[in-house]
């Protein structure tokens, strides 16, 4: 029987402002990756999705972006690694410190948005943000995209690295996702996405957008909650899954 974890991203509510529907996701997934209130989320929806998280035994990740609010996280910004480094270990512990209120562990770290994208190229971003993620808990695992920068850097740093593909975006050659700017960055199609998914699990591969086949490894699953159809992509994925007998199982270090 094959294994996958099921992650989505969480708590990007800001204030009065709502994003996604965390109370339903969270009973469909394993791994709740957490804003931590640079790119979204503030301080009471921290301690509210941990709260929900808890509740139903999903393992905790900190979700750091760079500090932009109004433009999701999904813009590159000219940061120097040095201060990539800080501001990741600055989210981590915030949402740390609501762990530890809710007697739970974090378990992973998983850059959010451009500062994700960015890691995936540059190994320099990438290091910075392994070397955080090692300072501040080297049990901790670190999610990145499959093949990439900050997977290589992760595992240099001695981290326990856990290779992420995504049901909802579209391939580059490279390996790298399509950027968001260009129309065929996302897909919609619900079946035809958890297809994908099963053929990056089962056979390793994923069709890039010019129709090379690209080599992949299948870790964890990204749902994106901010999306209007994230719980409708969970459902049909679940049901795609089930149908192929492959079960979803939270990741877990064995340190």
């Amino acid at each position: 029987m094959n294994y996958i974890d099921l992650n989505c991203d969480l708590g990007e509510s800001y204030g009065v402002f709502k994003i996604g529907n965390d109370k339903e996701i969270l009973k469909h997934i394993s791994s709740a990756n957490i804003a931590c209130g640079y790119h979204a989320g503030d301080h009471n929806v921290m301690m509210e999705t941990i709260q929900m998280a808890k509740k139903h035994k999903v393992n905790i990740g900190a979700h750091p972006g760079l500090p932009d609010i109004l433009g999701f996280g999904r813009r590159e910004m000219n940061v120097a690694p040095r201060e990539i480094y800080n501001l990741t270990l600055y989210q981590i512990g915030a949402l740390n410190a609501f762990a530890v209120a809710e007697g739970v562990k974090l378990v992973h770290v998983k850059p959010h948005g451009a500062m994700y994208n960015m890691a995936a190229k540059s190994r320099l971003i990438a290091d910075a943000i392994a070397q955080a993620v090692a300072d501040f808990d080297s049990s901790l695992i670190l999610f990145g995209l499959a093949g990439s920068e900050l997977i290589h850097a992760g595992k240099e740093k001695g981290l326990v690295t856990v290779q992420e593909v995504f049901a909802d975006r579209t391939y580059q050659p490279d390996g790298t996702l399509t950027s968001r700017n260009e129309n065929n960055s996302i897909i919609h199609d619900l079946k035809f996405a958890a297809q994908r998914v099963i053929r990056m699990i089962k056979e390793k591969k994923v069709t890039a957008t010019d129709g090379t086949e690209v080599a992949i490894t299948a870790d964890t699953v990204c749902i994106h909650g901010d999306e209007p159809a994230a719980l409708d992509f969970i459902l049909e994925l679940k049901n795609a899954l089930e149908n192929e007998n492959i079960t979803i199982r939270k990741i877990w270090s064995e340190r």
